[in-house]
């Protein structure tokens, strides 16, 4: 989180969604990673768009993720429901942070039906390194936009993930 968000209980998301229409196929894992991602956020997460603070307007928020001509659409809109803000990031950078999430989760997924437990450990720890390499990744691309913090960029690193499900 950068030094000019101050924490506060107003600066955070109350709200999530995604896009339905982005999301063309999701599996039960993807679906329960989604639903914990999103739980986890709402109940602890740093939120401050910056530009739309710094014109006054205060949270808590509602988010909304798309992605829209292959670049991810972040829309944010106070509680009640007025538009603050849409932010657009090109996804070019996160194709294989994405990619390796996906294959090492499919692997730990695998690993929890037949492994040992130290191979899902193993599994596990490096699905741990590629989301929070991602995550880093995430925090770069939001730098000035949006003041957030790390667990809040995992949490919404995997929320982009699961945008990008093609079945």
């Amino acid at each position: 989180m950068s030094e000019s968000a101050a924490p506060s209980s107003d600066h955070r998301i109350a709200k999530i969604d995604l896009d339905e229409d982005t999301i063309i196929w999701r599996n039960a894992d993807i679906e329960q990673e989604r639903r914990i991602a999103i739980f986890d956020l709402i109940e602890e997460n740093t939120f401050r768009p910056v530009r739309a603070s710094e014109r006054g307007a205060d949270g808590p928020y509602h988010l909304t993720l798309a992605v829209r001509d292959g670049r991810l659409l972040l829309t944010v809109c106070d509680e009640g429901g007025q538009k603050l803000e849409e932010l657009l990031l090109g996804l070019a950078r996160f194709r294989r942070p994405i990619r390796e999430y996906f294959a090492i989760c499919d692997s730990y997924y695998q690993a929890i039906r037949k492994a040992t437990p130290s191979e899902i450990e193993t599994i596990d720890m490096a699905r741990r390194g590629v989301h929070n390499r991602a995550a880093e990744l995430l925090l770069e691309r939001l730098e000035g936009k949006i003041d957030t913090d790390f667990a809040t960029a995992r949490r919404l690193f995997t929320l982009i993930c699961v945008l990008h499900i093609k079945g």
